[in-house]
């Protein structure tokens, strides 16, 4: 199957506010308020994060959330997570120690009156505790969620390492990047020689391609 040509929809709601660090997003009949940063990467809502929820709420029946166990990993200003939470899935967002306040306020407002699953924000620095934070005998995910988490870092190995950790029999990996650079094609590459990779749609205006592993 060849992959679908999708836009990402501008799903900005607009809105008097006196802030300029606050976007609005509709999702699954929600208003999300998203708090940005611009003191880290992890604190602004990428290309990425906007493709991965507009296919998350237009695909259902193809990737039912509702009661399964989902990871988010460098989950950002928590876009992705707040809308997997919406669709009914028990969510785990993580990402480094720094994005965390922001990342819990975001999540907390924006899912406190959702009539689902109360989600969890976990620090996770890729590659590093993974046996002592997320022991196997206890931790099994349905869904792990990835949104440009791969540009010019330093940090691929660990990252393709944490993939790898968290993806047993039966889990599915859902990434969503705007390819940028040559090591993006590159971890892409490593990835196909992992897991059994098919791309989903690609965003051709932003770049983004969207991965199922």
């Amino acid at each position: 199957d060849s992959p679908v040509t999708l836009k990402i929809l501008q799903n900005w709601v607009p809105r008097v506010s006196h802030y300029f660090d606050k976007e609005h997003y509709t999702y699954v009949g929600h208003q999300i308020v998203i708090q940005e940063s611009i003191e880290h990467f992890g604190a602004v809502v990428w290309p990425g994060a906007l493709a991965l929820s507009q296919y998350l709420e237009s695909n259902q029946e193809q990737f039912n959330l509702k009661d399964k166990k989902v990871l988010e990993i460098g989950a950002g200003t928590g876009l992705v997570s707040i809308v997997a939470c919406i669709l009914g899935a028990y969510v785990t967002a993580t990402d480094l120690p720094e994005v965390l306040e922001n990342l819990s306020f975001n999540i907390s407002r924006n899912t406190q009156n959702v009539n689902a699953h109360k989600p969890e924000v976990r620090k996770l620095v890729w590659g590093e505790g993974l046996n002592e934070d997320f022991p196997v005998s206890t931790y099994h995910y349905d869904f792990i969620l990835a949104t440009d988490v791969v540009y010019h870092h330093t940090a691929l190995d660990p990252l393709l390492a944490t993939m790898v950790y968290f993806c047993k029999p039966g889990t599915v990996l859902l990434w969503a990047n705007k390819f940028r650079f040559s090591t993006d094609y590159e971890f892409l590459e490593k990835l196909c020689n992992i897991f059994n990779t098919t791309i989903l749609a690609e965003f051709p205006e932003s770049n983004v391609k969207l991965l199922k592993a």
